[in-house]
Formats: structure tokens, C-alpha cells, sequence
């Protein structure tokens, strides 16, 4: 299962979607990601961005897309330009990426060295009216690290500033968000293969165990299969660190009688897949832990029977606010007489449910997409309801990764076990 498991056609029809997109007399300008400093002269393993693998199947950094559709002369309608090869570079990283090569995973035919960039751009710049960057409204999650999509937007706004500027991003939500079948065979490896991450986990948790152990298993099933990595940082709560929804330290013991919440994912040929699931450390759910599961369970069901074309993901979380109201009362959580007395506006479900129930899911785990907007069929969403008590020391969340469909909705981790009886079952036939 290779990084490039997707065929060079798949990345041609989208440059070409993209370009029927692009008004006359424009261009588009794309950067890869850059490398990441660690410490030192360490670098982060390298994770290509988004958008441009999407357009290219580049992953390498020092890559820039140029696109003008419109243009008179084909070999300037479409060019990659990778950085340049030298026996330095070569002998202290490993051979980088020749034209012939990139050109053979993209399927684009002017592939040029970066030295050519300036010239290039200067002459197709001359012939734009307008230039589309491949920038978000703003940084996400707030992050403050500029990247070289923000550089490389200032410097072209500084060497061309008399020409328009567009925004390409809500051009590429829009072709990102309906997968295509090369997309959905990623996604569904990656699913496969996180279930027989979970598999492996289900015969290694006891007692005494570590959290960084339990991701150790996770992380062994995914390179000895051929992912390159976790679609993100995996979540491995022992008790009450599963009340963080984001914690992520993985460095506490399993605890006889607690609850062990994991939520991690496979990444192939960068798709991500999703999975949440909250497993009993000593491999038998207590009375009220079973009785928590359980109603978590009913919610999945009801949550996955929503997501259905013509509704949106936060209409089906404001349509399931009665039913965990139901839930949390017949759990003891409140009463129907605090229920009448509630603020609308800081609802009492929201104490044990802080999240939404579903997110899209495809180059990034938290994939582009309007959650506002109705379904149209296509989309890949997770299904991830849960309920944390702090003050019993209980965080519990089941995840799957869903497909949308005109008619029901295709659960891509059906056959991952998430009755409470399946999970302690399995966990029975420990070594």
C-alpha cells in the first residue's frame, strides 16, 4: 500500500475539474507543504498539503502547482515545478523526485525544475487578469505558524500587485467533498486496516498495561501492513484522561476496572479512516458501565439512521437532543424537573456531550465541508456519540467511519466490533 496507492488519472480529472472552475484570464498558484523543524536540524516526518496532493499526488516538499487554462501555449496550462536535484542533497536525503518521475504520478507533462519558477511565472503572470491562492480565510485551529502557502502568497502580492487576487479554497471544499471511487478504495483500506489494529488491541489490553503500549500495538499493525502513519494522534485514555476529548499524552497506566477510550485511525495514500472505541481494561463492563455503553450504542444507531441525503450533520445533532435527554435521565445524570428548569441556551445534554456527532472525513481527519449543508451523497462523515462524567471518572465514545449514499447510509466499519458482548467476548480469548 503505497503513499501514491492512487492512479495518475485520478489526479488529472481533478486539475481538471479545478480549471473548468477558474474564470477566463486567471491563474492558480499552489504550494507544496514545507519540511517542519523539530529541534535542531530534525525535521517532522513530512505530510503533504492537502490541496496540492489532491491536484498533483506530490509528496515531496519544494513543489509548486502553476495553472493557467485559458493559456494560448498547452505546456503552460498546467506545470509542476519540483526543486532541483544535486548529489549533496541526494547522498544526505535520499533521491528526490525526477521529472519523469512526478510527471508519471501526476499525469502532468510540464514538470520543471523550481529554478524555472520565476521566469515561468513572470510570462503566464503577464497574460492573468487574476491570481487564485490556495489561502484560508484564516489559519485553522489558529494556528500561528506561517507556512508556504501565506509566503508565497505575500511574495506574489508583492511582485504582481496590480493583478486580482481569488480564493481557490472554496472551489477545492467544493471538489473534495463528494469522493470519488479512487478515494473511497483508500478510505476503505484504510478503515479495513484500522479494525485490524483494533483487533490486535482487544487481545493485548490488561490490567498493568500503558497507555503508549496500547498505541505501540496500533502503530506496529499500521507500518507492518504499509500505512505510512495515524491519520492523527491517537487517543488512548485510561478513566478519567478519556474526559479530555483531545488528550492525546498516552502515558498513564490501565487501571483494573476502568474504562480504556481509544480513538485513532490508518492513513492510506494520505485518506484518513476514524474509529472510537471504549473497551473494558479487565475485558467485563461493570453493571454501570455496561448500562453507559449501552446508551451510547442506542445513540450510534439512531445517529447513523439520520445521516441520510437532504440533512444536514448539525441538524442531526440538534435532532438528537431529546434522545440523549432520555438517555441521561434514565442513566441518573438529571432529572425530567431539571430538564423544565434548563437555560435553551446551555442545554443539560451538552454537560455529558460537549461535542457534535459527526465531522467529514478524507485527505484531513476533519476533512473540508460545511456541516450546515444537506447531505448530497458521496460524502465520507464519522458517527461518534459519546458521554464523559468526570465525577465518576468515565469518558466513553464509539466512532465509525460512514459513507453517505443516495438511499442508507454504508457504515465502512461494519464488521469492527462494537456490541459490548463482541468486545467482551474477544477480549476473553487473551494470551
Amino acid at each position: 500500500m503505497s503513499v501514491n496507492l492512487l492512479p495518475p488519472a485520478f489526479y488529472t480529472r481533478n486539475r481538471q475539474k479545478i480549471m473548468t472552475l477558474l474564470p477566463s484570464g486567471s491563474m492558480a498558484v499552489l504550494f507544496s507543504n514545507e519540511e517542519m523543524i523539530r529541534n535542531g536540524d530534525y525535521y517532522y516526518p513530512y505530510r503533504q498539503n492537502s490541496n496540492f496532493f489532491f491536484l498533483t499526488g506530490i509528496v515531496q516538499e519544494k513543489s509548486i502547482l502553476l495553472l493557467c487554462p485559458g493559456h494560448k501555449n498547452p505546456a503552460y496550462r498546467e506545470i509542476l515545478f519540483i526543486r532541483d536535484n544535486d548529489s549533496m542533497t541526494d547522498l544526505w536525503e535520499g533521491v528526490k523526485l525526477r521529472p519523469e518521475e512526478a510527471s508519471a504520478i501526476s499525469g502532468i507533462t510540464s514538470v520543471r525544475r523550481i529554478s524555472e519558477f520565476l521566469k515561468l511565472l513572470d510570462e503566464i503572470a503577464f497574460m492573468s487578469d487574476e491570481i487564485f491562492l490556495d489561502l484560508w480565510p484564516v489559519p485553522k485551529g489558529g494556528a500561528m505558524i506561517q507556512g508556504a502557502e501565506q509566503f508565497g502568497s505575500l511574495f506574489l502580492k508583492t511582485r504582481f500587485p496590480l493583478h486580482k487576487y481569488g480564493r481557490l479554497a472554496p472551489l477545492m471544499q467544493n471538489l473534495r467533498l463528494k469522493k470519488s471511487p479512487e478515494e473511497l478504495m483508500a478510505i476503505r483500506s484504510a478503515c479495513k486496516l484500522t479494525g485490524r489494529a483494533f483487533d490486535r488491541i482487544l487481545h493485548f489490553v490488561k490490567p498493568g498495561v500503558w497507555e503508549y503500549q496500547v498505541e505501540a500495538e496500533m502503530t506496529h499493525e499500521f507500518l507492518s501492513q504499509g500505512a505510512r502513519a495515524h491519520a492523527f494522534s491517537p487517543i488512548v485514555a485510561n478513566g478519567s484522561n478519556a474526559c479530555s476529548l483531545h488528550y492525546t499524552k498516552n502515558r498513564s497506566q490501565c487501571v483494573d476496572g476502568d474504562l480504556l477510550l481509544m480513538d485513532f485511525g490508518a492513513e492510506i495514500a494520505l485518506y484518513a479512516s476514524d474509529c472510537s472505541r471504549t473497551i473494558p481494561v479487565n475485558g467485563r463492563f461493570t453493571p454501570r458501565q455496561r448500562a453507559l455503553y449501552d446508551a451510547v450504542l442506542r445513540i450510534y444507531r439512531r445517529s447513523l439512521g439520520m445521516m441520510v441525503k437532504g440533512i444536514s450533520l448539525l441538524q442531526i445533532n440538534r435532532m438528537l437532543q431529546t434522545f440523549w435527554e432520555e438517555e441521561h435521565v434514565g442513566l441518573g445524570l438529571y432529572s425530567m424537573a431539571d430538564l423544565r428548569k434548563q437555560d435553551p441556551a446551555h442545554p443539560l445534554y451538552k454537560k455529558y456531550f460537549p461535542h457534535t456527532v459527526s465531522h467529514y472525513i478524507g485527505l484531513d481527519v476533519h476533512d473540508v465541508g460545511d456541516r450546515e449543508e444537506p447531505l448530497e451523497g458521496g460524502e465520507v462523515v464519522s458517527c461518534e456519540p459519546g458521554i464523559y462524567i468526570p465525577e465518576e471518572g468515565i469518558g466513553l465514545r464509539l466512532e465509525n467511519t460512514v459513507l453517505i449514499t443516495q438511499a442508507e447510509p454504508i457504515d465502512l466499519m461494519a464488521d469492527v466490533p462494537i456490541e459490548a458482548d463482541e468486545i467482551e467476548m474477544a477480549m476473553q480469548k487473551r494470551d
